[in-house]
């Protein structure tokens, strides 16, 4: 596996030299870039013609990775060259789908099954219910192919996000990439770090991903109560305090949730993943040492799925709520993924609004959020 990595500023251009060395022997470019940037088009048709055969998979973020840098109004280029493994792409529009389970059928029927070894999907972080999706490419995938991706981010602004693969950046999209060959070894993690705080609350009415009740009250206004001050600053600052879900016996589920947007009139509010009726939910504070640990096991659980040998590649998908919190901190998260990986290994991803991975190797897929999910990539 040959990579080649470059990152593009407004104030810098590319660095650290004009991407296209690979030239057409890259199979795959990954793009990680702010709304603006991507938005504008210029640095994605430069990178279409610098590698002609690749496909091109990206979205816009809440912030890029580019080795153990985290920026932001950034454009990352990851282009890598397999010398076993082959790729194939789809996608489709929200627009077009009756929800998002559909979408995921949709998009899991159009890969073809054999030789498939992973799949890797990049969704719109607004427009998509992630627990439904994942759900549906699950659905029509061969159990032993794991599925790992996130949800496209737009900063903490929540406007638009954009999605693509072998087309120009669209808001309403997702896309996925099917892996093929014996020789690619794939590894994965996902880990959090948040310490859960006051009641369990009974979820009480809910639909989907729109919570409407925690214990026969109106959830909004519960939820404000325990953010005080930082109820002026939603739905933002609900990333600062996501839910836990836990079992109906009270017990965590593993799963958490945080806000996308919320509804006044309704006092509801709606979340990247399902947040069932029945199930037990708590409020979640932010510890900064467990979330920098949260990130390093999560790479040793990718790092000891591939046999405990450096990677050539890994991407990264962490929660922008991890990266409001940690702030000049950001960094180090990533900094412990590199001590676990090793210095080889090329490291690219992006802060997102959704990460989606199995809990544990052989676990089933679910989407998580305030997680750092990694995927590691192999020849051998």
């Amino acid at each position: 596996m040959k990579i080649e990595q470059n990152r593009w500023t407004e104030a810098k251009g590319w660095e650290p030299e004009p991407p296209g060395r690979l030239g057409e022997s890259a199979q795959l470019v990954l793009l990680f870039g702010s709304t603006p940037i991507l938005t504008e088009q210029k640095c994605f048709d430069e990178i279409k013609k610098a590698y002609p055969k690749a496909h091109l998979l990206g979205c816009s973020t809440a912030g890029e990775i580019c080795g153990t840098q985290v920026s932001d109004d950034s454009l990352v280029s990851t282009a890598v060259h397999f010398k076993y493994t082959q790729i194939k792409s789809a996608q489709i529009k929200m627009s077009d789908m009756e929800n998002s389970f559909q979408a995921g059928e949709r998009l899991a029927q159009s890969l073809e099954k054999d030789r498939l070894v992973h799949v890797l999907v990049i969704s719109d972080g607004q427009k998509v219910n992630g627990s439904e999706l994942v759900r549906g490419l699950v659905k029509h995938l061969p159990p032993e192919v794991a599925v790992t991706g996130g949800l496209a981010g737009d900063g903490a602004r929540f406007q638009k996000t954009l999605v693509f693969v072998d087309s120009r950046p669209r808001e309403g999209r997702v896309a996925v990439l099917g892996f093929y060959g014996t020789r690619l070894k794939v590894g994965y993690g996902s880990l959090g770090g948040w310490d859960p705080f006051g009641p369990e609350r009974l979820i009480t009415r809910s639909k989907g991903n729109v919570l409407y009740e925690l214990d026969w009250q109106p959830a909004l206004e519960l939820y404000k109560k325990y953010l005080g001050e930082h109820a002026e600053g939603l739905p933002a600052t609900g990333l600062l305090f996501p839910l836990s879900l836990l079992t109906k016996e009270g017990k965590t589920g593993g799963v958490v949730r945080t806000i996308l947007s919320i509804n006044e009139e309704e006092q509801s509010m709606t979340f990247a993943g399902d947040v069932p009726e029945g199930t037990y939910a708590r409020l979640m504070k932010a510890n900064f040492e467990r979330l920098i640990d949260g990130a390093s096991e999560a790479a040793k659980t990718s790092y000891e799925a591939i046999g405990s040998s450096s990677p050539d590649l890994a991407i990264l998908i962490s929660c922008v709520g991890r990266k409001l919190v940690l702030k000049q901190r950001t960094e180090e998260e990533v900094e412990g993924v590199r001590a676990m990986l090793g210095d080889r290994t090329v490291l690219t991803g992006f802060y997102s609004y959704g990460e989606i991975c199995p809990a544990a190797p052989n676990a089933k897929c679910e989407l998580h959020n305030q997680t750092m999910t990694i995927t590691t990539f192999s020849e051998k």
